[in-house]
Formats: structure tokens, C-alpha cells, sequence
């Protein structure tokens, strides 16, 4: 029978439980600085107050939002921009990011048969190595062709290597990944879900993309941008209506930066301790591409001391004067991007926001509610187009345009390793808002309306977990 003598004992090892969570948990924050956002700060406080014995082996598992922080290695001056705006390169190598290296023959593809073909081509052409890193690789028609393609070259005695994550191995069906192996090519997966998930790690997805041809090589080549690699992402699987999605291809010295970021998430990926710090600094080569020419890799995630991709955008929201271009398929930004958003469209800069009507996450699309509300709002234009658009796109005046795997929510600009590339030639940064433009033609603008009591509950409680949607 229960009595008093127990009900305390029992209390008393409650208390004693909660209090080591809590512990546990303000420990771990501060060893690993970790700067949680107050909301996910907070989220986690009362769950494990209320719920010690759930909440944390969940916290175990998925709690940890940055790896342990390196210290910030010395960074070399960026070479000052000839013309334009510097605020930008400043910024970017400020956070940490490689100064500005050359590239030539970048295309924007139109579509997702351009993009496939560029893909296959860049793979084809390979003479000593290829890197890939994906999110998903879909065991579809698409995902066969690319392993296919790159069993062939490891036959042929390139180096083959394909670094995708654990998660998303699954949410691509499995592809047999034994193909490649066989074939001689190397494969590793970023943080399997099942594997050491007392580490904390088991939350941060590699979320980057990125295929890399003949690295350190005269005609190294570079393939990347959003689309994860699946039928759905280049035109549509069987009876689906296409995705829209936006990817590009180049070549030139600035290909070296997403090879050595590939280097060490390989590192990672294998238990191996890749060294921090920056990024190798690709000097700049006659001709530079441009009065602002060059480019550089901008990377987020867990590795980084900062959040980078999160911080560039604040500021380019405020160092805006003419135009904000954004597209994303979901947009759940934290409230200092989205105040900075707001107020560049206050003070008169032109903010167009491009989503897609209804995405592939519903949840999400009801988390954006508020954010999409607020920024029309105060003066910002919503629109919305039809069918998925997967496309991550930001341009800020003619100075710079941000394209590569980095959505617009908490997930994104917190949690994942991300990859962006910033371009700073004003005609390549007219080339991505040409094809903005193209994409926001057939969409409708957004009416923003008053929710219901039921509706502000619900969006009210789901921002409470915008961080891992």
C-alpha cells in the first residue's frame, strides 16, 4: 500500500531528478556555449521541469545546437571591392567566411532538365576525383542515374566519394548504397540517427549540397545550389507536378572553398577531427569577374563559431536601400530577422517574399502564418506561387545575391549544416533576380487576414517548436 513515507521518498527522488536535469542542462549549455534562442531556451527549461524523465534522455539526444566552439582563428583582410557596396565581403569575412575567390562560366539553370544535365555532365567529366554531399538521394529514377554515373567513374579510377546524411537516407528510400562500394567509391553518412545518440548530435542535419569535380585540379568544377537529389527536385516524379527549385554550375579558383568544406565534413562524417578555423583563402585572379567580382562560400551549422547565414541576413536587411528579393519554400524566421525585414520594407526598400502556396510541410506552412502576416504588414509583398517551390534565394539590391541550401526558418539558420555562395558581380547578381522574376510571374499575391482565436492558438503553440520543423 502507498503510504505518506512513500509518496515523500518518491517526491524527494523527483525532486532529486529534476534538479540533476536542470543541472545537467545549464552545464552543457554553458561548457558548450551553446546561445540557445530564448524560445528554445525556455522550451526546454519547462519540459524538463515538468517532464525530467522524458525530457532528458529527448535532450541527450537531440539538445546540442553547436559542436564544441573552436576558437576564431585570425581571418585575412578581404581584398577591398573596386566598386559597389563592401559591406558585404566585409561581413561575410568578418563571420569567419573565405575572402572572394574568381569564378567563370557560371549558368543558372532554367530547369530541372538543365539542372540534371549539368549535374550528369559535371560527374561525366571527371578525370582524377568527384566529392557529392547530399541531404537525400532518392532511390527513384534520378537517384539511379547518379549512383549509376558514379560507378562508373570509380571503375574508371576516379576518386569517388558520396557524403550524405543519415536522416535523409531514409527519407530517400534507402538507395543501395553497396553499388557504389563495390564500384570502388567511398561512402560515409553524416550522423546516422540510430548511431551514439547520447552525443547530442542526432538534431543537426547535413542539410548542404554540394558535387565537386577534379578538385585542386585547372578545371575544377562545381555543381550546387537547393535541389536534394530526387526525381521530385528536377522536374517531378510520375504523375507529380514538378518542383520548382533553383541550382547553378561554375568553375574557376572559387571551386576550392566548397572542396575543402567538404573535406571536413568528410572528417566529421568518418570520427576524424577536422581542423577549425576559416576556409583556405583562394586569392583573387586577373581577371577578376567584375568591379565587385568574386564570390565566396558561406557556410552555417554546428561547426561554425557563428550563425553565420542567420547574421549576413540581419545585416543585409538593414544595409538594404532598393530591393530585397527572397524566395524560400518555408519561412518561420526568428524575431530579430524578421523585425530587420519589417523594417527595410517601413523605410521604403522594395521586400518581395516568393513561397509556395502550399508546401510538402503543412505544419510549416501554418508556423509561417504569423512572420508572412507581419512582413505584409508593414509594406513588405507576399506572393504565392503554385506547386512546391524549393528554391532558396536572397538578393539584396545589386550587391549581392545568396543562393545554395539554406531555407528561411529556425531549422535552417540554427540547427543544420548549411551552404550558401555569395555573389558579388552586379550582372550575376541581376542573373539571379532575372530569375526571380521568372519564378514570381505566374504567382498571386498574398491577402493577409486576421486568424481566428483556434488558428492564433495553434500558431501560437507551434512556434514554440519552430526549430524543429
Amino acid at each position: 500500500m502507498f503510504d505518506g513515507t512513500d509518496l515523500t521518498h518518491w517526491l524527494t527522488l523527483h525532486g532529486l531528478v529534476t534538479l540533476v536535469a536542470v543541472l545537467l542542462y545549464i552545464v552543457t549549455a554553458h561548457v558548450l556555449q551553446q546561445r540557445r534562442h530564448p524560445a528554445a531556451a525556455i522550451a526546454w527549461m519547462l519540459f524538463i521541469v515538468l517532464l525530467p524523465y522524458a525530457a532528458l534522455p529527448a535532450f541527450l539526444s537531440f539538445g546540442s545546437r553547436k559542436l564544441r566552439r573552436p576558437r576564431l582563428a585570425a581571418v585575412p583582410p578581404a581584398p577591398a571591392p573596386s566598386g559597389g557596396d563592401a559591406w558585404a565581403v566585409e561581413t561575410i569575412v568578418a563571420l569567419g567566411q573565405p575572402a572572394p575567390a574568381a569564378y567563370r562560366d557560371l549558368r543558372v539553370h532554367r530547369d530541372g532538365a538543365a539542372a540534371q544535365q549539368a549535374l550528369l555532365d559535371t560527374m561525366a567529366g571527371a578525370q582524377t576525383s568527384v566529392v557529392l554531399c547530399t541531404f537525400i538521394l532518392g532511390r527513384d529514377g534520378l537517384g539511379d542515374a547518379v549512383l549509376e554515373r558514379l560507378c562508373d567513374k570509380a571503375r574508371s579510377g576516379v576518386r569517388v566519394r558520396l557524403l550524405l546524411d543519415g536522416l535523409g537516407r531514409w527519407m530517400g528510400g534507402s538507395p543501395d548504397l553497396k553499388r557504389l562500394t563495390a564500384a570502388g567509391g567511398q561512402v560515409a553518412l553524416f550522423v546516422p540517427p540510430l548511431r551514439s545518440p547520447l552525443k547530442g548530435r542526432s538534431n543537426l542535419r547535413d542539410h548542404r549540397k554540394l558535387l565537386v569535380a577534379d578538385a585542386g585540379q585547372p578545371g575544377a568544377r562545381l555543381w550546387c545550389g537547393g535541389r536534394n537529389l530526387a526525381l521530385e527536385y528536377f522536374g517531378g516524379a510520375p504523375g507529380a507536378p514538378p518542383w520548382r527549385d533553383l541550382s547553378f554550375d561554375l568553375h574557376g579558383p572559387l571551386v576550392q572553398q566548397a572542396a575543402d568544406l567538404f573535406e571536413r565534413d568528410w572528417a566529421f562524417a568518418q570520427g576524424r577531427k577536422a581542423e577549425p578555423g576559416p576556409l583556405a583563402q583562394v586569392p583573387m585572379q586577373a581577371p577578376a569577374p567584375g568591379p565587385a567580382g568574386g564570390a565566396q562560400l558561406v557556410a552555417s551549422g554546428p561547426d561554425q563559431v557563428d550563425d553565420t547565414i542567420h547574421a549576413l541576413l540581419v545585416t543585409a536587411a538593414y544595409r538594404a536601400r532598393r530591393r530585397l528579393l527572397l524566395a524560400t519554400p518555408y519561412f518561420v524566421p526568428e524575431p530579430a530577422l524578421l523585425m530587420a525585414l519589417c523594417m527595410a520594407a517601413r523605410r521604403g526598400v522594395a521586400v518581395d517574399l516568393l513561397l509556395p502556396e502550399r508546401s510538402n510541410h503543412r505544419l510549416s506552412d501554418l508556423a509561417r502564418s504569423r512572420a508572412v502576416r507581419s512582413l505584409a504588414q508593414a509594406g513588405g509583398r507576399v506572393w504565392l506561387a503554385p506547386g512546391m517551390l524549393h528554391a532558396k534565394l536572397v538578393v539584396v539590391d545589386d550587391t549581392l545575391a545568396l543562393a545554395g541550401s539554406a531555407n528561411l526558418d529556425s531549422r535552417s539558420l540554427f540547427l543544420n549544416y548549411e551552404l550558401m555562395f555569395a555573389f558579388h558581380h552586379p550582372a550575376d547578381v541581376e542573373r539571379f533576380a532575372a530569375w526571380f522574376d521568372v519564378e514570381r510571374a505566374p504567382a498571386h499575391p498574398y491577402g493577409a487576414e486576421p486568424p481566428g482565436l483556434v488558428r492564433d492558438l495553434a500558431e501560437g503553440m507551434l512556434l514554440w517548436v519552430a526549430f524543429q520543423l
